[in-house]
């Protein structure tokens, strides 16, 4: 069974864009990268960018599970690591 899913962009129907408020903004920025993490789209992109691109995006990431997630929600919701110590 797969650990991981994108069934919201699968279902949104709402408006995609940037700068009306803040829950179109989430709705986009969640959509987007549902998009973006694509294995197909990935298959493309990776290959042609550069070593500070691939930083770049590395470092974004981490400093957001970082600043936004405690160890055990990082444990749970991005490494999907079921034996970890919760406690």
């Amino acid at each position: 069974m797969a650990k991981h899913r994108h069934d919201f962009v699968e279902n949104y129907d709402g408006l995609l864009g940037f700068g009306y408020d803040r829950r179109t903004d989430e709705n986009t920025v969640r959509c987007y990268l549902q998009k973006f993490s694509d294995d197909r789209l990935m298959d493309v992109l990776i290959p042609r960018l550069s070593d500070g691109e691939l930083e770049e995006i590395f470092n974004l990431v981490a400093r957001m599970l970082k600043d936004h997630l405690t160890e055990n929600e990082y444990h749970t919701h991005f490494l999907k690591d079921k034996h970890h110590d919760h406690g």
